[in-house]
């Protein structure tokens, strides 16, 4: 028999930022596990169609459809998409985008962890990503009890006017204050404000972006801390959308949104803003050892107060107890390492702290409803050839 042709997916999505190539490296996960995909990777700016498209007689497209004009082009083909953007310009189509509610909270959980009663938000009024990050944002910060303040919408086109518009709504809040901005390069702006406000960073405005593109991170000058969104799986789960398409499966246009793989913390966020110096020398020590396996009696040694006074200056201040803390760090590097590695459950519980693998699944599952094994599988793609009921995205 002859070998059947490839599937040919054609991908339109630009290479120029972490998010993208997040997207384009999971859907070549996805490809490479099930087999027969060709895949073709249009060359073309963010918002364009490439004139190829015209002549391309491809199965399928993933693509971030992102302005009317690229709609129009690729309704034009006849093709059946995925859409990976947030602008919704094909209504008909079904979309997965980030979680964009989950990284809000992801953000303020970080912000409000370091002690910060006062928030802001700088965003990109184009995007939609963006106006809904800032609502989610309010909205969390509101529920905690605490205000949110939106930097007002700047020139775009001007980049000093807008540096300057972003340093003066600055230096009107608060301090300190964490600032939570729509994503890395509005995050290096508001750094850029943030000297030219005459604000030290992170001591009177702790910022975070968003992306985790690890380039402009390590640029910024502090290091900048950021959400990393999971954007692997997004596009592996784009392209078992289309999978499904493509073999006559019923694909209704619904959202499949994707949560964050959590906060990378760097040093734009290095901050404890909290007046009691014993309860401020406590999180530094059991952040920076909590991996080790430490208890609260090792917290005791190191911050020479009786028990009882840490724990209620503590739950005061923070609103939890030092074990509890202990807990949270360890648990976040174990969500790390389960998405971002494919080490072994004993080996991650070694690393972060836990004696044995059961004990860190008792505790994981306690934590977030979800065994690590589950929150593995709903954070990495495993989609594969021959297993179908892998590729329905849930």
């Amino acid at each position: 028999m002859p070998t059947p042709a490839p599937c040919r997916v054609g991908l339109m999505i630009e290479t120029s930022n972490a998010y993208s190539r997040g997207l384009i490296r999971g859907v070549m996960g996805y490809a490479r596990q099930r087999g027969g995909w060709s895949l073709w990777l249009a060359e073309s700016e963010r918002g364009h169609a490439p004139s190829a498209l015209r002549h391309w007689d491809g199965d399928g497209l993933i693509a971030r459809v992102e302005n009317p004009q690229v709609a129009a082009a690729i309704t034009a083909t006849g093709k059946p998409v995925v859409d990976v953007s947030s602008a919704r310009l094909l209504p008909a189509a079904p979309w997965v985008e980030t979680d964009d509610a989950a990284i809000a909270q992801a953000a303020f959980e970080h912000l409000c962890g370091l002690g910060l009663t006062h928030f802001g938000y700088a965003g990109d009024e184009r995007f939609n990503w963006s106006r809904w990050r800032q609502q989610h944002l309010v909205q969390v910060a509101a529920a905690a009890g605490f205000d949110c303040s939106v930097c007002p919408a700047v020139d775009r086109e001007r980049w000093a006017r807008q540096r300057d518009a972003t340093a003066a709504w600055l230096a009107g809040l608060p301090r300190p204050v964490g600032v939570l901005a729509c994503y890395d390069l509005r995050a290096r702006e508001v750094l850029d404000a943030c000297q030219v406000a005459g604000l030290r960073v992170p001591d009177d405005v702790a910022v975070l972006g968003v992306d985790n593109d690890e380039l402009l991170c390590d640029l910024a000058d502090p290091p900048l801390s950021s959400v990393a969104p999971n954007a692997a799986r997004a596009g592996a789960e784009a392209a078992a959308l289309l999978d499904r398409v493509l073999t006559g499966a019923p694909v209704p246009p619904a959202a499949h949104l994707i949560p964050p793989v959590g906060v990378i913390h760097r040093q734009s966020t290095d901050i404890l803003a909290v007046d009691d110096p014993d309860v401020a020398a406590a999180v530094r020590f059991i952040r920076a050892n909590a991996p080790r396996g430490i208890g609260v009696a090792d917290v005791l040694r190191a911050v020479p107060v009786s028990r009882r006074v840490l724990e209620a200056r503590f739950s005061k201040v923070l609103g939890h107890t030092p074990h509890e803390e202990i807990v949270r760090v360890q648990l976040g590097r174990a969500k790390e390492l389960l998405v971002q590695t494919d080490l072994p459950l004993a080996a991650i519980a070694d690393r972060v702290g836990f004696a044995h693998a059961g004990h860190l699944s008792v505790v994981f599952k306690k934590a977030t409803g979800q065994s690590p094994g589950e929150y593995r599988r709903h954070s990495i793609p495993t989609h594969g050839p021959g297993r179908p009921d892998q590729w329905a995205v849930k």
